[in-house]
């Protein structure tokens, strides 16, 4: 394997919340908030906001479940999926109310992607090789949906909206692929297609950067890749001890930073990204 492009010491423990209360309780999910702050959902289904600077943390809802992915939309409302209770669950930002928002069918409710433009909320189920595994769409407005891309996935995993806004790249975490699937002009989904194979071992995340690259959190090893059309599949940054970063799920970027959660520990990394191109 070729040399990651950033050494581990451009990671660091953003916010360690193993003794805080709230507990930052092994995150799968995690986001930035339109003020800059950090977000993310635990193991006991807090919904946690942490300060821009990492200097407090703050419970802002629960589930008493177990969030997995989560993400805003443009008025600030949190959608956060749910293992525990197999929904979605809304934080209100007017209200700070958090409450169910959709489940209709969906078994493992694993990442959601928000669709304003057409109104949709789309969330990947996570319930490994069968005919129902794929990815479920829901009404922003009603929660009401169903299934929308019904490909029989290998663990349907991350998500996220094409820079263009028509279509969807999936991770399949069993398969260590990530594919595309697109939008058509009808609604419905497209064929699935593959983009990036041999995401060795376990792709979990992805998100797009500023510049268009794609990068990929995996969950085994403790690595991040980073994919362009042009290069290909590059390791971006591995921990070996698998501490500061501790098996990463998903991730998202704020400026030339880009910040994880780690479903192995109680803390959010932060890896400055300035020393690549």
């Amino acid at each position: 394997m070729a040399k990651p492009l950033l050494e581990m010491s451009a990671a660091k423990v953003f916010f360690d919340g193993i003794f805080t209360s709230p507990r930052v309780a092994h995150p799968e999910g995690v986001a930035i908030h339109r003020d800059g702050s950090i977000w993310c959902g635990t193991e006991t289904g807090d919904l946690l906001r942490l300060a821009a600077d990492g200097s407090s943390v703050e419970r802002m809802g629960g589930t008493d479940g177990f969030l997995l992915g989560i993400a805003f939309d443009s008025a600030g409302n949190c959608f956060a999926c749910d293992l525990r209770h197999s929904a979605i669950f809304r934080w209100n930002a007017a209200t700070a109310d958090m409450t169910r928002f959709a489940s209709a069918g969906i078994r493992v409710p694993n990442y959601p992607v928000i669709d304003e433009a057409r109104g949709w909320l789309y969330v990947s189920d996570s319930v490994g090789e069968d005919n129902r595994s794929g990815i479920f769409r829901y009404d922003l407005k009603t929660g009401e949906g169903g299934l929308w891309c019904s490909e029989a996935m290998a663990f349907a995993n991350g998500m996220a909206m094409a820079p263009g806004g028509n279509g969807l790249y999936v991770v399949e975490s069993h398969a260590a692929c990530v594919n595309y699937v697109p939008i058509r002009a009808d609604g419905t989904a497209g064929p699935r297609q593959l983009v990036v194979d041999g995401v060795n071992n376990v792709p979990d995340g992805v998100a797009f950067a500023p510049d268009g690259s794609l990068f990929i959190s995996c969950y085994e090893p403790s690595r991040i890749y980073r994919w362009r059309k042009d290069s290909g599949l590059e390791v971006l940054i591995e921990d070996p001890a698998a501490t500061t970063l501790a098996h990463p799920t998903n991730i998202a970027f704020k400026g030339d930073k880009l910040y994880t959660a780690n479903l192995g520990r109680w803390h959010i990394t932060e890896i400055d990204l300035r020393a690549i191109s």
